[in-house]
């Protein structure tokens, strides 16, 4: 058998998934290549609809990328993005109110996508054991061994040029194929889970003043069950500001600016808007719609061919609007390292897709989902121990919006560090209820009731 020293990797996509996914097989394996359908230099890629709203790695993604490309974030920032504190220079607004702010350390950069990528994509071709081939459609897997093992993938619209390949990896997102080549040839369907949020995004460039973020990166106004609309607005390079508006369950935002501006204006809290009142606008409103969340159990498929593993949203395509999808990817990288240093033998599907879901998969879904059923439109069932947790979850944000710690909290479980059940930790809850009996209750989005302010109710 080759070794895997002497092996070669290709993978499939150069979004950030296949860029982090050929930094790690580039350790492991002589030669890597990636295999790109659209012409990377593409400001927006064809295959990344979503490529023109506001993106952001989330604090756990920003550890990663510096984990795998030592200095991107300081290499970005020198290229015009902009780093803060996710708990100093970020401004979450829930339940119409901010979080309190402080010092986390923990750092996020923001930017546009495109130009995100372009660092990652620069990275990744400059290791010596890399290389990028874009504008080449594969065609379908090379299968053999009676279709027991993936060899290499088919090049052109025709699939004339076969590439060799010790492994292949797919990280070409929700749109992969792999399901329909494995069933072709015999493994069967994979199973597959969905959650309809219809979620609808328009996103415009804009020029703000200055002084228009009042010294914030980003202003992040979060949708609640109450106040079904959310936002976004960062700055990011080239002196502009990305501002994406969402609704969920087919409350989506118009694209007129006369319409953009008056769905800003009807978010909980006034801030976005206000900034969209000073601002040149840059760009036309550009649309993106997701119907639904969407996870592949691979690791339940009772048959699955030696040679092949699958990445990214490929694997789990989360609801966009909480900004996981790129630290998500991240994280399952980070999976397949240690997966690849563990199998000296080579890559046991089996045993990754298992390793993924409990590890990566399984908390960050179970997570999303316990937020969507928040909002009672969304279909799913709803137990009492989903309801405790919202319930738990929900008093913390709130009384996160008068405790600093409790904000951190917070902010810890939305950059995917901690998982959420740290919220519901009977000391986060003891700090929560001793906040919350000293402060008024809330009515509307967010309403709040406890043992004190429920008296003579």
């Amino acid at each position: 058998m080759k070794s895997r020293a002497e092996g070669h990797a290709v993978v499939l996509g150069a979004g950030p998934a296949g860029l982090f996914a050929a930094r790690v097989l580039a350790d492991v394996y002589d030669r890597v290549t990636v295999v790109e359908r659209d012409d990377p230099a593409t400001e927006h890629r064809r295959g990344v609809p979503q490529s023109g709203h506001a993106h952001d790695f989330l604090a756990r993604g920003c550890q990663i990328a510096e984990e795998l490309f030592p200095g991107i974030g300081e290499e970005m920032v020198a290229g015009g993005a902009h780093a803060g504190d996710i708990a100093g220079d970020v401004r979450w607004i829930v339940g119409g109110r901010p979080l309190v702010k402080g010092t986390s350390g923990l750092t996020t950069v923001v930017s546009s996508r495109p130009f995100r990528e372009r660092r990652l994509r620069a990275r990744a071709e400059a290791l010596p054991r890399v290389t990028l081939l874009g504008g080449r459609d594969v065609a379908g897997l090379s299968f053999s061994g009676n279709g027991s093992v993936v060899d290499g993938v088919f090049l052109g619209p025709d699939g004339a040029e076969k590439l060799s390949a010790d492994l292949v990896v797919d990280t070409t997102g929700r749109g992969s194929r792999t399901p329909v080549w494995l069933e072709q040839h015999g493994h069967g369907r994979v199973e597959e889970e969905r959650l309809k949020v219809d979620v609808g995004y328009a996103t415009r460039f804009v020029r703000a003043p200055a002084d228009a973020f009042a010294g914030d990166v980003c202003i992040n106004i979060v949708a609640s069950p109450d106040s079904p609309r959310g936002g976004s607005c960062q700055q990011v390079e080239g002196d502009r500001a990305v501002v994406t508006l969402y609704g969920v369950l087919g409350d989506h935002p118009p694209t007129d600016v006369e319409g953009f501006n008056t769905f800003a204006k009807s978010l909980a809290a006034p801030d976005i808007h206000e900034i969209l009142e000073v601002a040149e606008p840059l760009t036309e409103a550009r649309r993106y719609r997701f119907p639904a969340s969407l996870r592949r159990r691979y690791e339940r498929m009772g048959s699955f061919p030696r040679g092949l593993l699958v990445l990214g949203d490929a694997v789990c395509s989360l609801n966009p609007r909480y900004g996981q999808g790129m630290t998500f990817a991240a994280m399952q990288v980070v999976a397949l390292r240690e997966h690849l240093r563990e199998d000296g033998e080579g890559p046991d599907a089996g045993a990754f897709f298992q390793r993924l879901a409990e590890q990566v998969v399984d908390p960050v879904w179970g997570m999303t989902l316990l937020s969507d059923l928040s909002f009672p439109g969304v279909p799913g069932e709803r137990t009492p121990e989903t309801l405790q947790a919202l319930e738990l979850v929900g008093r913390t944000q709130i009384a996160a919006t008068w405790d600093g710690s409790l904000a951190l909290s917070c902010l810890r479980v939305f950059g995917l560090l901690d998982p959420p059940t740290v919220l519901m930790d009977p000391a986060v809850q003891e700090r929560v209820l001793a906040t919350l009996s000293g402060q008024p209750a809330r009515t509307g989005s967010g309403t709040v009731r406890n043992s004190e302010t429920d008296k003579g109710d």
